[in-house]
């Protein structure tokens, strides 16, 4: 094939999850809903943390930096999803999925690394809770979510140097609803294996290796939590933990699932609904998850609620007064 043929591809079609028109409007409506329940939850709760000296230490530090890339990877996929569902040819420029791939991955490893940072945070806050502000002072909390967003962007250096230079001739078909690695590698007219390869390694690595921190410091806590001589004080320290090990279950169980197999184009259909668990599902779960089970998120959200209902008050007996 000559070098003109390779460079014919402009644009990709997205064909989501080829149902019907019905089944379609359904899905827009479910899928609108939990953007929007993402979107309102996540941002509120990073307007707390913002807001209520209360929530100013650094575990809240880190969940609102966790609702930040909730919000983020779900606007880097929801939005074309959602306008493809009725549009007609359902595309997106080259350009525009190249980009879309790599904020997603980007985005996506960010928060693996974040998730481990999380847990090494709850590791010291319970098993040397007396130095806990001294090791995690604004300095170090600053340092870690920096080094989360550097070893994500290293993570994925290398297979999106391989991929990016890659040819596209036609067919211009992805079996997804956005540009995931695999379907956007099944499209290459050249040799992919480097490129799979990278892609596999760079996913294990990843995963594997911040679950294994994760685990690490997990293994840690319940050692310590069952030396507290006192049942209360031991489920009240694991309780601190619940939040994080519910996220951390959802995000690593489906993204291994899709990720860190060979030929993961085999099974596409399903790799399809996994990946709407940790893009949709569990993005829209977190602020539930993080604010119904804590005392002092439901606390601020109480006397925010509170104080947004006096001000009203107030507005309105002022305007009844002229």
């Amino acid at each position: 094939m000559d070098q003109r043929n390779k460079t014919i591809v402009t644009e990709f079609i997205l064909l989501g999850f080829q149902n019907g028109k019905e089944v379609e409007t359904l899905l827009f409506s479910a899928f609108l809903l939990m953007y929007m329940t993402s979107l309102i939850g996540n941002t509120m709760i990073i307007l707390l943390v913002c807001v209520d000296y209360r929530l100013h230490s650094p575990m809240y530090f880190f969940v609102a930096n966790l609702s930040f890339l909730e919000v983020a990877i779900t606007s880097t996929v929801m939005p074309k999803m959602l306008a493809n569902t009725f549009s007609l040819t359902k595309a997106i420029s080259f350009v525009g999925c190249l980009t879309q791939s790599f904020f997603y991955f980007l985005l996506g490893s960010t928060e693996f690394f974040l998730l481990a940072v999380m847990s090494f945070d709850r590791y010291v806050a319970i098993c040397h809770p007396l130095r806990y502000a001294i090791i995690m002072n604004k300095q170090t909390c600053i340092s870690l979510l920096l080094g989360s967003y550097v070893g994500a962007f290293l993570s994925i250096l290398v297979s999106s140097i391989l991929t990016a230079p890659l040819p596209f001739c036609g067919p211009n078909v992805i079996n997804h609803f956005f540009c995931d690695s695999a379907p956007v590698l099944k499209l290459v007219c050249a040799d992919i294996s480097l490129a799979e390869l990278a892609d596999f390694v760079s996913s294990a690595v990843l995963l594997l290796g911040s679950l294994l921190l994760t685990g690490v410091s997990y293994t840690y806590i319940i050692i310590t939590i069952f030396r507290i001589p006192s049942v209360q004080g031991r489920q009240k320290s694991f309780s601190t933990c619940v939040s994080h090990i519910t996220i951390v279950t959802l995000y690593y169980g489906s993204s291994i699932f899709i990720y860190v197999r060979p030929q993961k184009g085999n099974v596409m259909d399903v790799n399809k609904f996994a990946t709407v668990l940790n893009t949709i599902v569990t993005p829209m779960l977190n602020p539930f998850i993080y604010s119904l089970r804590n005392e002092k998120v439901k606390d601020s959200l109480r006397d925010g609620v509170n104080k947004y209902v006096l001000m009203l008050t107030n507005l309105r007996s002022l305007k009844s007064q002229k």
